[in-house]
């Protein structure tokens, strides 16, 4: 008797529910991942406001205290002030404070994390659309070609699978700053290096992480694909004369991108670290545009003295990507029936 009423009030709770209902009520559940949502989203708004939450531009140096200790004051001149963003405000007390600490030019470390912040989101949000972009038409189009096609395309990405990403990513970016540093500002190769400058020296990193780690997401979306090109619902379409841009635009496509995108949020922790390790050889972003990698390659030879200089932003790198992978695994769970009412 117990039993049936229990299964009567699953019922009663299930009924009217949509599947994305059901998943958002399992992620919120998943206690970890909805912390790690949380975490990403003010780490979004930080970084987008971040004159408000920064005392400086990342850029801006103070001399005379070089290599601060967190929370030690120091000397702001009258016509330095109004460099500070917070000035003639209520914050302004935050304008001779060094929160973080400084680096060795004077530049306040809190500053340089937040703007840093932009260069890991950016490289996420990124990489992350153009590793998916080419890993679903590609996938896909391989998946409902089937036959000759799809097994050319499927050596093709067995060919890159057998080359190592790192060292080719590591090779064109030091191609296009061998010639930046050339000043070639003609052709092709000129236009893109004008675009890189403008964008901080990202765009080189984009191209590299984007471009070459598609290969995982076609094969997945292929599989999706071919799971469900057999399902009645796609035979009926093209039994009523459906196009083939139709029934993949209408069909297929709605019904595979939910995997795709879980896949692609847990593949954004490794392009955050994967830039970060470029700055920290001097292959990432141009200085002084900050990134974590850099800072923590700057400070990292006076660790014993100033550990601040590399535990500050290797903080922020480290609790970043967590939150991306709690977040990532939280959304698989989620989607996924099997895992429901394990959290």
């Amino acid at each position: 008797m117990i039993a049936e009423l229990e299964l009567e009030q699953v019922v009663e709770e299930t009924k009217g529910r949509s599947p994305g209902q059901d998943a958002w009520r399992e992620f919120r559940r998943n206690k970890i991942a909805v912390a790690g949502a949380i975490f990403i989203i003010a780490i979004v708004v930080i970084a987008l406001a971040a004159p408000i939450f920064t005392p400086y531009h990342y850029a801006f140096q103070n001399n005379l205290n070089n290599r601060a200790k967190p929370m030690e004051g120091y000397i702001v001149t009258t016509d330095k002030l109004p460099e500070c963003h917070w000035a003639n405000t209520p914050l302004e007390w935050g304008c001779t404070l060094f929160v973080f600490g400084s680096d060795s030019l004077g530049r306040d470390i809190w500053s340089r994390v937040v703007y840093g912040a932009r260069v890991s989101l950016a490289v996420a949000i990124v990489a992350s659309t153009v590793s998916l972009s080419i890993g679903i038409v590609y996938g896909t189009l391989s998946g409902y070609a089937g036959g000759v096609v799809d097994n050319i395309m499927m050596r093709i990405v067995d060919f890159m699978y057998a080359i190592p990403l790192l060292p080719i990513i590591i090779l064109m970016t030091v191609y296009f700053k061998a010639l930046a540093r050339a000043n070639v500002t003609t052709g092709f190769s000129g236009f893109l290096i004008q675009l890189d400058r403008s964008a901080g020296g990202l765009l080189f990193v984009f191209i590299a992480l984007g471009a070459l780690n598609w290969i995982g997401m076609a094969r997945l979306a292929r599989g999706q694909v071919l799971s469900y090109k057999q399902k009645e619902f796609v035979e009926a379409a093209t039994a009523m004369g459906a196009t083939n841009s139709r029934i993949i635009f209408k069909h297929l496509l709605p019904n595979i991108i939910g995997p795709l995108l879980i896949a692609e949020s847990l593949a954004i922790p490794g392009y955050i670290f994967t830039e970060a390790a470029l700055s920290f050889i001097g292959l990432g972003v141009n200085p002084p545009t900050p990134s974590w990698g850099a800072m923590i390659n700057e400070g990292y030879a006076g660790i014993r003295s100033n550990p601040h200089l590399v535990l500050v932003p290797g903080m922020a790198l480290v609790f970043t990507t967590l939150a991306f992978n709690f977040m990532g695994d939280g959304l698989r769970d989620a989607f996924d029936p099997r895992m429901r009412g394990k959290h």
